[in-house]
């Protein structure tokens, strides 16, 4: 079941999650900050992987703004690890065993070739510094989307 009720000017469900190297993804850290949160599918696919390239590329600006970006899917610490070698990817990617996506309501059911089965809705939340949604991203298209998110980071923080 998901909880697709989160909308702008809800609480930012709190999350501490295990993240690449060895590291935590936690909201809390980030507190006086604006957050980035974007949930994907799966490491290492075509998708997945332009939408952390994109990220990547525009990080000096989203910390410039003032901004942290997470990704979150529900791969292993270790895949994170790989997937951010090859790609050369700087962002914080946290390891979800379920609990966070189900929070933010983008665990949901998804249908390929005629068969249905639960998976993450490419999804990205704007949160900030206080923990508050600003603004939500369902059913993300990936090109022009950090783009988008980071004229939305520029819009709320004033730059």
């Amino acid at each position: 079941m998901t909880d697709q009720t989160l909308q702008p000017g809800s609480k930012a469900p709190d999350f501490d999650l295990p993240a690449d190297g060895g590291g935590r993804a936690r909201l809390a850290d980030h507190r006086g900050r604006t957050v980035v949160l974007y949930f994907y599918p799966k490491d290492d696919t075509s998708g997945c992987t332009k939408q952390a390239i994109d990220f990547t590329a525009a990080a000096a600006d989203f910390a410039a703004a003032g901004a942290t970006v997470i990704g979150v899917s529900k791969d292993s610490p270790a895949s994170h690890d790989k997937f951010k070698a090859k790609h050369g990817l700087d962002l914080i990617l946290g390891s979800d065993d379920g609990s966070v996506v189900e929070a933010y309501g983008v665990w949901v059911q998804k249908s390929m070739y005629g068969r249905s089965y639960m998976g993450v809705d490419r999804s990205t939340f704007l949160i900030d510094g206080d923990g508050v949604i600003r603004r939500v991203w369902r059913k993300v298209k990936v090109p022009g989307h950090a783009a988008e998110v980071m004229k939305a980071v520029r819009d709320l923080n004033g730059g």
